[in-house]
């Protein structure tokens, strides 16, 4: 017997949570907001980190810098995570069949594993090159693709209503 690929799907949408958020008039788009504001709060963290990485305000020191922004990284996510979730129950089906969806989730992964790779490698001789010396192109190329990636988000977000 082969069973139904899609009803765990079916099952995430009948939850109680998933129904609200698809029949109460005023809660997606509030959850909706909530997720923008988060995903902004984010996303502008890492593009003042990243374009400090590539050259701009080199006066700035890499490390004061990283101490600013990422607790603002860590925060948006308290707001993108559940929201996201939130918005992925009321319509479970659709986003896993939606490329946009997929591509999205994808390039999140990416950009985490980006980060990853940036905190664990090169981010450790960040003293050496903090202030007043050049970024080794190693961490360049991760801003660059760090910049690339969100980008990517933000398009496929946009385009999840249109696929």
């Amino acid at each position: 017997m082969i069973s139904d690929p899609g009803a765990p799907l079916a099952a995430i949408e009948r939850l109680p949570l998933a129904v609200a958020m698809r029949q109460e008039l005023w809660l997606y788009p509030a959850v909706e907001i909530v997720h923008i504001l988060g995903f902004v709060t984010l996303v502008g963290s890492i593009l003042v980190f990243d374009l400090r990485l590539l050259g701009l305000t080199r006066s700035l020191p890499v490390r004061a810098l990283a101490r600013h922004v990422l607790p603002w990284s860590f925060g948006a996510l308290l707001l993108i995570v559940p929201s996201g979730l939130l918005m992925f129950i009321a319509h479970a089906g659709d986003l896993v069949g939606n490329t946009a969806f997929v591509v999205k989730m994808s390039l999140l992964f990416g950009a985490a594993l980006n980060a990853a790779l940036f905190h664990s490698g090169v981010f450790r001789t960040a003293a050496a090159w903090d202030s007043g010396v050049a970024v080794p192109m190693v961490a360049k190329l991760h801003a660059l693709v760090s910049l690339l990636i969100w980008i990517s988000v933000i398009a496929c977000g946009r385009l999840l209503a249109y696929v």
